[in-house]
């Protein structure tokens, strides 16, 4: 346990930054915490930081000692329009790497177009909870084999769930999928835990502009409009224009905006 003493003003005692467990550190003023850290390894590998602390002093302390312990590379993100956290990241020597927009995508395919749109000849639509999980396992995995050996799927929303080593399908329940005659095309994954929100589209490089993904995004907001569920939620990256245009024209709007973070 590595303990450094601070001396905020938050009252006549030394505030002390120490390590309390492996990648945790915590700020304390006598007994009570004013501040934590913690870093925590993404699926892909990379390792994310996060600071929750009272005062900017605070802050400053804990990310100093963080970054004297952890290896770098170092990520965060933070939400763009907290311009105090932000600004904290700054100042411990990070720079932003890349921003994504949150749409908030209308379900109602009278407002979206997409209520005359089929999938093209040769494909059907397996709904969510149907998909056969081996050929849904190949084609996450072919995709995601795809990115990996192009833009890197490091260039993906940072913003992942957590999954047990090796394994990139959380929960096959939440998938829906385009099916061709021998395999799958493409997927998407809407999660619904909080509110919805599409967390995944995708579709094999050498099925792209068919009209696939639209498919897609049909038969999942047509899904969620028949359940109550007026909009969906979906990052995107600010760089992926044609995923920012797809959404666009189903009349998406954006919402907010994450930042994250290098140093």
């Amino acid at each position: 346990m590595n303990t450094t003493p601070f001396t905020s003003g938050l009252s006549e005692n030394a505030v002390m930054i120490t390590r309390v467990a492996d990648r945790q550190w915590h700020a304390l003023d006598d007994d009570l915490v004013v501040g934590r850290g913690h870093a925590q390894h993404r699926p892909d590998g990379r390792l994310f930081v996060s600071i929750d602390a009272w005062h900017d002093s605070i802050f400053d302390r804990l990310a100093e000692a963080m970054l004297a312990e952890l290896p770098a590379p170092l990520y965060t993100v933070v939400d763009e329009a907290d311009v105090e956290l932000t600004a904290g990241w700054r100042r411990a020597g990070f720079t932003v790497r890349r921003r994504e927009w949150e749409y908030v995508v209308p379900t109602d395919p009278r407002v979206t177009g997409l209520e005359s749109v089929m999938p093209p000849a040769g494909v059907t639509i397996v709904p969510a909870g149907q998909a056969d999980e081996g050929l849904l396992r190949a084609v996450d995995r072919a995709i995601r084999d795809e990115v990996e050996a192009t833009v890197g799927w490091q260039s993906m929303p940072a913003e992942v769930i957590p999954r047990p080593e090796g394994d990139t399908i959380v929960d096959p329940s939440k998938y829906a999928v385009a099916a061709g005659p021998d395999r799958y095309l493409g997927l998407i994954r809407v999660v619904t835990v909080i509110r919805p929100r599409i967390g995944l589209i995708a579709v094999r490089s050498d099925e792209r502009r068919r009209g696939i993904a639209r498919a897609l995004l049909a038969h999942a907001l047509e899904t969620l409009h028949s359940s109550g569920a007026a909009a969906a939620w979906t990052e995107v990256q600010e760089s992926n224009h044609a995923a920012s245009a797809l959404f666009k024209s189903l009349g998406a709007r954006p919402k907010s905006s994450n930042l994250e973070l290098v140093r």
